[in-house]
């Protein structure tokens, strides 16, 4: 085979990949019922005047499915953290027992559960997107090769469609993991 084509297919498969890590990430954002520590991964605290991750700030735990414990590295920190969790707009209603902040998760309605789904459908659809273009972008570069035969050229489409095929499948496995991970009670 080409050279030229085998990178084609290489940075390809790279970018499908990347867009299957991406989704994984988005779907770790989408809390399922159980208290996890990443559920606060997106807050930000003011740390002597700088926007910190809470993560660097403190220590975050979770003693069981329905609870988050934040343990403060400096005790002068917990109205910050208090501040930061309301300013990220999680839903969650913090409790301050004067050394650790408390997060009881509520258990998800069925209302909320379905919204959950609809939100992890939609990141599904943006991953495949991503990989359609990432199948045009390669069948546009494989169409500039000037020194390829035609032969080459369309064995390379399908190659790339076959990829293309694969990962969308894995897209759609993941999702489908997500969903009943969610719909679950």
């Amino acid at each position: 085979m080409n050279e030229d084509i085998q990178f084609i297919l290489d940075s390809t498969k790279e970018a499908m990949n990347n867009a299957i890590k991406h989704l994984e990430k988005q779907f770790v954002n989408i809390r399922a019922g159980k208290a996890s520590p990443a559920m606060l991964g997106s807050v930000m605290v003011d740390y002597y005047g700088s926007q910190t991750p809470l993560s660097q700030v403190a220590n975050v735990n979770t003693p069981d499915g329905r609870t988050i414990t934040v343990q403060p590295w400096e005790k002068n920190m917990l109205q910050e953290i208090e501040r930061g969790i309301a300013y990220a707009n999680l839903g969650f209603n913090p409790m301050n027992n004067g050394e650790t902040i408390i997060i009881n998760v509520p258990p998800l309605t069925e209302e909320r559960r379905r919204d959950l789904a609809k939100q992890a459908k939609a990141e599904s659809e943006d991953a495949k997107v991503s990989i359609r273009t990432a199948r045009k972008d390669a069948n546009n570069e494989i169409k500039k090769l000037d020194d390829v035969s035609e032969d080459l050229k369309k064995n390379a489409e399908i190659d790339v469609q076959q990829m293309t095929d694969i990962y969308v499948k894995k897209i759609e496995d993941v999702f489908d993991a997500k969903e009943k991970e969610i719909m679950t009670v």
